[in-house]
This record gives C-alpha cells, sequence and structure tokens, in this order.
C-alpha cells in the first residue's frame, strides 16, 4: 500500500465509525414548530365545500399574496388545490418574511372543530425544517 493511500484510508476511518454510530433520527431535519393558528376568512373560500374531506395531520400549501389590498402579508392556505383561506392578519408577519426571503416552510391541518363559529373550525401548524 502506497503511503497516501494509507494516510487516506487512516484519516477516513474515524469518519466511517462515527457516521455509522449516528442513528437515523439524529440524520434527519429537525421541524421547529412557528406558528399554531386558525384559519381566516374559511367561511368565504372553498372550505365548507371540502370540510368533509379534511384531515388532521395533512398537508397544507402556504402561498404568498403581497398584492392583496388587505394584507400586504397575506398567505392563502390551500388543500388539495382548494383555497380554504388565511393564515390571520395577526399571525402572518414572520412567516410571510421567511416565505419572501427563500425559506421552506411546511404547513398542515392541526385539528378540526364542529363549530359554528368560521375561526374555531380549523387549525394550523407551520413548521420550518432545520
Amino acid at each position: 500500500m502506497q503511503r497516501r493511500s494509507f494516510i487516506k484510508a487512516l484519516f477516513g476511518l474515524p469518519f466511517v465509525v462515527l457516521g455509522s454510530r449516528l442513528n437515523k433520527s439524529e440524520l434527519e431535519a429537525k421541524n421547529i414548530l412557528l406558528l399554531d393558528t386558525v384559519i381566516a376568512g374559511f367561511q368565504y373560500y372553498q372550505g365548507e365545500k371540502v370540510w368533509r374531506k379534511l384531515k388532521p395531520g395533512e398537508p397544507l400549501r402556504l402561498i404568498r399574496e403581497p398584492e392583496n389590498p388587505y394584507d400586504e402579508m397575506a398567505i392563502e392556505v390551500y388543500w388539495q388545490g382548494n383555497k380554504l383561506g388565511y393564515i390571520p392578519r395577526v399571525d402572518n408577519s414572520v412567516i410571510a418574511q421567511l416565505m419572501d426571503r427563500g425559506m421552506h416552510l411546511r404547513a398542515r391541518i392541526s385539528w378540526l372543530n364542529e363549530s359554528d363559529d368560521p375561526w374555531d373550525r380549523v387549525g394550523v401548524k407551520v413548521e420550518m425544517s432545520v
């Protein structure tokens, strides 16, 4: 064995051993909960149409709407192409700024409630992977 090959093998060995000791959960990305809120405007969009199909844990799609005439930080919430409403204005500032910076955020349904109050129908969790 040449000296160069031996040194490469020697220095590579501790990293292989260390890598084999890490379990799968340590190698996976961790999620940081940024927001746990409700969907605003649920009664005005397609929420009632798809209500019976929604399930906790299902993914949601967030889309920035900076041209919104009522809120320049607006974030639309979609489930399978159906607009459910918005992240509430009081909660959307930080999430909007992260989205504008290109951060990948994940959203999902956190809870569902058979309430007459549209502000108490669907919970949303927004997380960031690190």
